[in-house]
């Protein structure tokens, strides 16, 4: 995957401990869904359309679509949020036929806010997708990029502050107002 320049930053942020932690947070999505971020902020179980259109898809097939509410998800490197940006577009670009294009959102949440972002420990589901394969195979690709011996994260079994400090994923469960977000350029 080919990173644009001004969003390469994993080199500055990983050391032997992983992934430095600062106090802006980033967010990757499609650019069909700024403008509603802009307006209304990052709303946790994010896309409605493409909610949507699995719950009408189960719905065809004669399935009930219990939606749950899935936080929003954040990480401190503006890499890490390109290569969700790019799931995101491709995941929507398959259902729509659009033509959407990776967008990373900086979002820079006040102290009193910001001390209930969590770690993701959500990443053992990885190993169960395609996705996350494919994420974690970009994750070490950043770590030998850097020069960093890259970790060994055994995803069932890790400590919590692993899934944050060696592969990046934080989720915030709360929605995050658009005062707080801004769309990288």
């Amino acid at each position: 995957m080919s990173v644009p320049e001004h969003l390469q930053d994993s080199q500055k942020l990983i050391s032997d401990k992983g992934f430095a932690i600062g106090s802006t947070w980033y967010h990757g999505t499609s650019s069909a869904l700024v403008g509603s971020i802009t307006q209304n902020g990052l709303k946790r179980s994010g896309d409605k359309a493409l909610n949507q259109a699995a719950k009408q898809t189960m719905a065809t097939i004669g399935n009930d679509c219990t939606e749950s509410i899935e936080p929003v998800f954040l990480t401190q490197s503006k890499e890490l949020a390109y290569f969700w940006a790019q799931q995101t577009v491709h995941e929507r670009s398959m259902r729509f036929e659009t033509d959407e294009l990776p967008v990373v959102l900086a979002v820079n949440l006040p102290a009193e806010l910001a001390s209930d972002l969590k770690t993701d420990v959500g990443a053992a589901s990885l190993l169960m997708t395609q996705k996350g394969e494919a994420y974690m195979a970009f994750v070490v690709s950043l770590y030998e990029k850097a020069g960093v011996k890259v970790p060994d994260v055994d995803l069932m079994n890790a400590d919590r502050m692993a899934y944050l400090n060696q592969l990046g994923m934080a989720y915030y469960n709360k929605d995050i107002s658009a005062e707080y977000i801004e769309q990288l350029k």
